[in-house]
């Protein structure tokens, strides 16, 4: 199941006066539930579909949340609740299926909560009740002044426009306001079946209810008595105390928990310190290695380029003594022409022949 986040009731995770208001909703319905079919739209956790089925015939309980219809299946298995995972929207039945319809808390978070209470209108009996429940807009805003919107909230309803939202669908709507009140209960202190219920006159005011809650129907209205619901426990100072003690337990729990965090961090903080100076060690060890090498490595690139520059020079000193050998060599070449030349005109050929001049090679 998902983390309790206010907005899905879970058993043993709320505080007495959230999860009351909520169990009172579903007392308030179930009077009108005794042997009907009934559908519980929006059935969250499950515990408010159980108290439907004490007295009904059959129950269908839906929501979206596949989390939520996990956690009804498992921890109401025994009951005659049927768990379906489904929208609002589109609720699996055929017209006319069922005589009571509750939906409390959910009209907040539909976009389209036209088309829900069609819906709804359409699988409901044509002599069917519609039982529906929302936060009061203008005393929520107030409530909720310091913490903001409820992100989880769609649209949220005055009275004024909750009735009139209604009775464009249903024919009958009649308007209830649920409050938390203070109450003095005597009670005998062994069981005892009768009790009487004293309840002051007083003039409701709507934009000042906690939660707004109508009764609609199709056919002729049929007014429903006003409830008050005194929980099993009764004694709330006495609950109040305990869900105080609970929450003490849970924030003493976690301050140790963050005690232990915070030396677990003060460790990996050392840790990481300890760390990071072997770092900045090793660092600066590499940054001196990185200057030592540097040096060595701009002196030889200073004698390197000494030898370059010796390189150059031979290479000038080869090319000079090239062209001269290539100079020389060809003065020679010149000189060979012009002497064979010489030895092959008619007069050097004469005085050969008389002997005037030596013949190549002659010895003296």
């Amino acid at each position: 199941m998902a983390e309790f986040t206010g907005e899905r009731v879970i058993p043993g995770e709320v505080d007495p006066d959230l999860w009351n208001e909520h169990v009172a909703r579903y007392a308030f319905a179930a009077r009108m539930a005794r042997e009907k079919r009934v559908l519980d739209a929006g059935c969250g956790s499950g515990y408010g579909a159980v108290e439907l089925a004490r007295v009904a015939r059959e129950v269908l309980a839906i929501d979206i949340s596949q989390d939520a219809i996990d956690y009804a299946r498992a921890h109401y298995a025994n009951t005659d609740v049927r768990f379906q995972c489904a929208s609002c929207l589109e609720i699996p039945a055929p017209d006319g299926s069922f005589d009571l319809a509750v939906a409390f808390e959910i009209i907040e978070h539909l976009n389209d909560w036209s088309a829900f209470l069609h819906e709804v209108r359409r699988v409901l009996a044509p002599d069917g009740l519609f039982v529906v429940s929302t936060p009061n807009k203008i005393y929520y805003a107030e409530a909720r002044a310091a913490l903001g919107p409820n992100p989880f909230h769609v649209h949220e309803f005055d009275s004024a426009e909750f009735r009139r939202e209604l009775e464009a669908v249903f024919p009958h709507v009649h308007l209830y306001l649920e409050n938390h009140t203070d109450a003095i209960v005597v009670s005998p202190s062994q069981p005892h079946a009768a009790m009487e219920l004293h309840v002051e006159e007083t003039q409701a005011a709507p934009e000042q209810a906690h939660f707004l809650l109508a009764v609609c129907g199709a056919a002729s209205e049929l007014p429903v008595p006003g409830f008050v619901y005194v929980p099993r426990a009764a004694n709330m100072l006495l609950e109040r105390e305990r869900h105080i003690e609970m929450l003490e337990s849970e924030v003493r729990e976690r301050i140790a928990r963050i005690v232990q965090l915070q030396d677990e961090l003060a460790s990996e903080q050392a840790k990481a310190r300890k760390r990071i100076g072997e770092l900045e060690t090793e660092l600066q060890e590499t940054v001196a290695a990185a200057t030592r090498i540097a040096t060595e490595l701009d002196a030889k690139c200073s004698e390197l380029a000494q030898c370059v520059e010796y390189l150059h020079t031979a290479e000038r000193t080869v090319d000079e003594r090239t062209r001269w050998a290539q100079r020389t060599q060809a003065e020679a070449d010149e000189l060979a022409r012009q002497l064979n030349a010489l030895r092959s005109t008619r007069w050097v050929r004469l005085g050969s022949k008389l002997r005037f001049i030596p013949q190549p090679g002659a010895g003296q």
